[in-house]
């Protein structure tokens, strides 16, 4: 259960410099996670050339893995369509809806009783990181898009909890991240029409930061996403993903100063958040204690 937590963590940690990448890539967001998905599958492929762990699969298993990628790709568009009409801030401030969303997707998917307690540590955690950042009407369609990207945020952690037991990790990314690629190229045509775009290629700059969030921020943070969910529940996981917001929110700060100084409303938000995310990781702990005690 600790190098579970533990690989959660190192995942979060990564997964909070996506929004400053996002920001540095020039590229429209849909271009830009067409490039992130198709180097992390080449890059899983080369890798597995030498530690052979991608398993080739029928395609009845190949589907829903293949499915799920178009979920995770579209979260992925959405969530640096947020970043490109508002900015990182908003986008990771949005995304604090994601504990909420699974609070009540993972019971009704997984078919199990809602739990008014993971109900209300999702709701405490919007209110923590919405205290960080008081919306401006003028970022209203990068708030849509920043919703939308959490609720799909929130659905592909319950899903690949149920193929965890049939496939490995890295797998399970592969063909997650070669299936949203695929079905980016058909989304691509009707996205383009609504939003042309001047270039479809990216310079030296954008290439070179793709294949930094294609290698650090998507192989291997995803494949350490997927391992700690073999033995923590979807919903931790995405409550645990609450504390992106604040590492993301950071280095905006840092690097493109979206705020120049820090109010008292960003640590009391960051305090709650904190509580939220150590609340249920020492449920979940406890949990496990007792189940090994009865065992």
């Amino acid at each position: 259960m600790k190098k579970a937590f533990l690989q959660l963590h190192l995942a979060i940690f990564l997964a909070g410099f996506t929004g400053v990448l996002g920001k540095l890539i020039s590229i429209n967001e849909l271009m830009l996670v067409w490039y992130r998905m198709l180097f992390a599958a080449i890059l899983l492929l080369f890798i597995s050339v030498f530690t052979k762990k991608i398993k080739l699969l029928h395609l009845k298993d190949m589907l829903p893995l293949v499915g799920i990628g178009a979920i995770i790709a579209l979260h992925w568009v959405s969530f640096y369509g947020a970043i490109k009409y508002a900015n990182v801030s908003i986008a990771l401030v949005c995304f604090s809806a994601v504990g909420f969303f699974s609070s009540f997707l993972d019971p009704l998917l997984s078919k199990r009783l809602i739990l008014f307690s993971e109900v209300g540590l999702g709701l405490l955690a919007i209110l923590g990181v919405y205290l960080i950042f008081h919306f401006d009407q003028a970022f209203r369609t990068g708030i849509i898009f920043g919703v939308i990207s959490a609720f799909l945020a929130s659905l592909f952690p319950i899903l690949n909890k149920r193929l965890i037991e049939k496939h490995g990790p890295e797998t399970i990314t592969f063909y997650e991240m070669g299936g949203g690629w695929m079905a980016l190229n058909l989304v691509a045509p009707i996205y383009f029409f609504y939003a042309p775009v001047n270039t479809y290629l990216p310079g030296a700059k954008d290439l070179f930061w793709l294949m930094v969030l294609s290698l650090f921020c998507t192989v291997l943070a995803f494949n350490l996403s997927v391992r700690a969910l073999a033995r923590i529940s979807p919903f931790t996981v995405n409550l645990s993903f609450n504390l992106e917001p604040i590492y993301g929110i950071a280095l905006a700060f840092m690097l493109y100063n979206e705020h120049k100084t820090l109010g008292i409303t960003f640590y009391v938000g960051l305090s709650i958040i904190l509580l939220t995310v150590v609340l249920q990781s020492l449920n979940v702990w406890q949990n496990s204690k007792q189940l090994v005690r009865k065992h």
